[in-house]
């Protein structure tokens, strides 16, 4: 019992989800034995779903393994690819198998509102109903603690991350260069891609409450996560920073896929027919995000692009070393002028 007690205070010791997936994994190496065990976690984009290894941990294992945190959808395995996963996620029941002799033990892992992902233990020999029941009461707590995770990190009307978060994760998601080590620990391979920081402004967005009300201008906020949601990759970090304002953190290989990934979410929002408001438009601005920068410092740069997007016309996607390379912005300086931005 002293054992297990010691597993929950270290698992609910930690606020930073990548170490508390690693430190499930590991109680659970260290309290049944197993020959490994694993977090899979349902992954979808408009490509479909597909299966994400949050951390891993064989027998001999020292540190926990993972895939990387941008990696391309295409590089995981398919939901249909692991059938008997696949058969917990839907079920949310445990699943108890027998493949090629060894013992496979699949645990739902949800929230509130859905199964996300599974937990899958293998073994020589089944588990106990007693250890079944002792995984089952842990994974309780593991998804008690992330609801609570999820109420400090994320914004109540539309689900995404917060402005607080964001100044937390920003170092540790985008500024490391490729092939760095986890904060963990974890195991994880790296790319050659870069790090660009985009921030999304709503245009004309004060007329919507001041015509229809707070409650449809927060209809229109809800409405445009959504948007943001299908328009961008399942790894990209989406943040709302307070009214109007959102904010992407993305990996891509070039200055030309961040600008085409941004400009997607431009028409895709332009085409959109929001209830009783019609059509809006937003105003992008982004930067890439150097490996000196300051979660503020890499803002600044984003901030002034889209403000010269709505300075000069709105419903446009502008990069700051464009601008910057055209001479329409100094690089460091602040923009002047007067502009109603509403």
């Amino acid at each position: 019992m002293s054992e297990l007690v010691d597993h929950l205070a270290h698992l609910t010791g930690f606020r930073d989800r990548d170490v508390l997936d690693v430190t499930l994994v590991s109680a659970f190496k260290d309290m049944l034995r197993p020959e490994s065990v694993a977090i899979y976690r349902c992954v979808a984009d408009p490509q479909g779903a597909r299966w994400l290894t949050r951390a891993r941990l064989g027998r001999d294992d020292v540190a926990a393994t993972a895939d990387p945190a941008w990696i391309e959808l295409e590089h995981l395995p398919r939901l249909e690819d692991h059938p008997h996963r696949l058969a917990c996620l839907r079920t949310h029941e445990v699943q108890q198998v027998v493949v090629e002799g060894r013992h496979l033990s699949l645990f739902p892992l949800d929230t509130d509102r859905e199964v996300v992902g599974v937990l899958e233990l293998e073994s020589e020999q089944p588990l106990s109903p007693s250890e079944q029941r002792t995984v089952g009461s842990i994974l309780r707590i593991y998804r008690n603690f992330e609801g609570l995770l999820d109420y400090s990190e994320r914004d109540t009307l539309t689900g995404l991350l917060n402005r607080k978060t964001f100044d937390e994760t920003f170092l540790k998601t985008a500024v490391p260069m490729a092939g760095s080590a986890a904060a963990d620990g974890r195991r994880v391979i790296g790319g050659e891609s870069s790090h660009w920081l985009g921030v999304i402004d709503i245009d004309h967005f004060k007329a919507v409450n001041d015509t229809y009300g707070h409650l449809i201008g927060d209809e229109v906020l809800l409405l445009m996560s959504r948007l943001m949601r299908s328009s961008f990759r399942f790894h990209d970090r989406l943040y709302r920073f307070g009214g109007e304002e959102f904010v992407v953190l993305m990996r891509c290989g070039s200055e030309a896929d961040a600008a085409h990934a941004f400009e997607r979410f431009r028409y895709n929002t332009e085409q959109y027919v929001f209830p009783q408001v019609g059509h809006k438009t937003v105003s992008i601005g982004f930067s890439q995000i150097k490996p000196t920068d300051s979660p503020s410092s890499a803002f600044e740069r984003a901030d002034k692009a889209v403000y010269y997007a709505k300075q000069h016309g709105r419903n446009q996607v502008c990069g700051h070393a464009e601008l910057v390379a055209r001479g329409e912005l100094e690089d460091g300086s602040a923009i002047s002028g007067d502009v109603e931005l509403f």
